[in-house]
């Protein structure tokens, strides 16, 4: 796939360029502030913008605001947020349309895990870091008081963008069993009947996600 790598940290931004290119991805552009990538996107049109939350030149939510941007003038690239630390302030409407993606720069490390992420958010659908999502379980949760413990841990296995399959093996659990909680969470969440399966799994993580936005 065609990349644009955006992060103001020339060491990370090469080893990304470096692990991006062996695997067959071609990097078109990079850059190392939030003005510039925006720019390399708009010009290069890529499959995925891969952009550091924190870029010059503010050093605050640059890059997400530049995803923010590139959203609205391409709604088809998809996005992938990187950052140090783990941010609970998401930009929760980039979700709703899928090609999104948010993990901390230490997941990079693990390769397989970043690439498949990577796949993930470029086919359309969602990748957040299971660091993020295990700290939006602490916040406020009155939206998803009625789910039990086991459905509030799917769904947070739902929102790091794993599939039914995915959910099955992580928790040893039955693939069936696990339809079962998706559709008991769904219809808890008055989305039982709004819309296509996937749809509905976009609503109902964005609902998570609202709950705990600035927990």
């Amino acid at each position: 796939m065609r990349v644009v790598i955006g992060e103001d940290s020339a060491l990370f931004r090469a080893g990304l360029r470096s692990l991006l290119t062996e695997v067959g991805h071609d990097v078109v552009a990079d850059a190392g502030d939030a003005p510039s990538a925006l720019t390399a996107v708009l010009e290069h049109r890529p499959d995925v913008a891969v952009l550091d939350i924190r870029m010059p030149p503010d050093h605050a939510d640059d890059g997400a605001r530049v995803a923010a941007q590139i959203r609205e003038a391409l709604p088809l690239t998809a996005l992938l947020l990187l950052s140090q630390h783990v941010e609970t302030r998401l930009p929760v409407h980039l979700v709703a349309g899928g090609h999104f993606g948010y993990l901390l720069k230490d997941r990079v490390l693990d390769v397989d895990e970043f690439l498949s992420a990577l796949d993930r958010v470029a086919a359309g659908g969602s990748a957040l870091d299971p660091e993020v999502v295990a700290r939006l379980m602490v916040g406020n949760d009155s939206a998803l008081q009625d789910l039990t413990p086991r459905e509030r841990e799917v769904l947070g296995l739902m929102a790091e963008g794993l599939s039914n399959a995915g959910v099955a093996h992580r928790l040893v659990l039955t693939e069936r069993t696990v339809e079962t909680h998706v559709s008991r969470i769904l219809a808890k969440l008055g989305l039982a009947e709004s819309g296509s399966t996937d749809h509905r799994r976009v609503l109902a993580v964005l609902r998570y996600l609202e709950s705990h936005r600035g927990g």
